[in-house]
């Protein structure tokens, strides 16, 4: 008996034991080192000590994982913010609970070889696009930025897989992609260093990839939306001090997730994109209502967005989940 009532003090004295959400978060692709501070926040503990327990699936593209949320198969995604607006404006229940990268990571790129650094050095050059995709359809507005216009040099088009393909094998001096994935994948597939001309160093502004959630499902889970967004905020601000520890927790959950040096450089080249190009000092996540206006502008006119979307662009996103300044 004795024996007993010493147990039960102990389980007193230690408390209740309680159950961890259990979540998933869907990327918008397969792993690269954007998605680092994910793995990272999940080996420290910082999902955990938020009562979360997260699964983090490889995802085949935004407008795919944008679907998966929004029927609430999973309740995170991680994905292109201006892509969940083209579903949003159509109906579809989803909105961003936070927007990770600020400035847009869109560039045109090739090997540092080609000593192609500006705008004019495209001239006379050909281009390796992927008709319909975000970049090709946001290329007239970063041509009409700097001057340049579509006789100035040629283009081949293909497949994401093709586009790359050509670069590699000499068939176009540049791709469009974005800075921390294409140019990785070329670095990985020929050990040559890329240089990226960036989009948002001209003057074309869109936010990117955001954490995004099923807006009825929101409704019933507003204190597990809080709790993964303060985990997510940790998660990048921490390993934006550890570049190759997060890009080695990727290795840690994935030994086949890609080659250390590229993952750390990957993710070093997005953590800049986590600042707001205006100049603000919010903590992660929180986008400002000029720089979401801004994007659906360009989306409106460029991007293929329903125009009623400049109406309606206040209810693509919220930052009421996010941690507050200095918590």
């Amino acid at each position: 008996m004795r024996k007993l009532a010493l147990a039960a003090v102990a389980l007193l004295l230690a408390g209740p034991a309680y159950a961890q959400d259990k979540v998933t978060l869907m990327l918008n692709w397969y792993v690269y080192g954007e998605h680092a501070p994910f793995y990272y926040g999940k080996e420290k503990g910082y999902f955990k000590d938020a009562g979360i327990d997260l699964e983090i699936q490889e995802g085949r593209g935004s407008g795919t994982v944008t679907q998966v949320v929004a029927a609430k198969t999973v309740q995170f995604g991680y994905v292109d913010t201006p892509t969940m607006m083209r579903a949003a404006v159509k109906g579809a229940p989803v909105q961003a609970i936070g927007v990770a990268l600020q400035t847009n990571p869109m560039s045109a790129m090739g090997f540092v070889d080609k000593n192609i650094k500006k705008p004019e050095d495209i001239k006379g050059k050909t281009v390796a696009t992927t008709p319909g995709d975000s970049m090709s359809q946001i290329w007239p507005l970063f041509l009409k930025k700097t001057g340049l216009k579509e006789g100035d040099f040629k283009v081949v088009s293909g497949d994401a897989t093709t586009k790359l393909n050509a670069v590699i094998n000499g068939q176009a001096d540049l791709l469009l992609g974005y800075v921390m994935d294409q140019s990785m994948k070329i670095k990985d597939a020929t050990g040559k260093d890329v240089f990226p001309i960036k989009f948002a160093d001209y003057g074309v502004n869109l936010v990117s990839s955001g954490i995004i959630v099923n807006k009825d499902w929101l409704k019933d889970n507003a204190d597990l939306a809080r709790r993964f967004m303060a985990a997510a905020t940790k998660s990048l601000e921490e390993a934006s001090k550890d570049p190759k520890g997060a890009a080695q927790a990727i290795l840690n959950a994935n030994p086949k997730g890609g080659k250390i040096e590229t993952l750390t450089q990957g993710f070093e080249l997005t953590i800049p994109l986590y600042k707001d190009p205006a100049g603000g000092k919010n903590r992660p996540f929180n986008v400002t209502e000029k720089n979401m206006q801004d994007t659906v502008d360009v989306m409106v006119e460029y991007g293929g967005l329903e125009p009623k979307a400049k109406d309606e662009f206040k209810t693509y996103y919220t930052n009421d989940y996010l941690p507050k300044t200095g918590t």
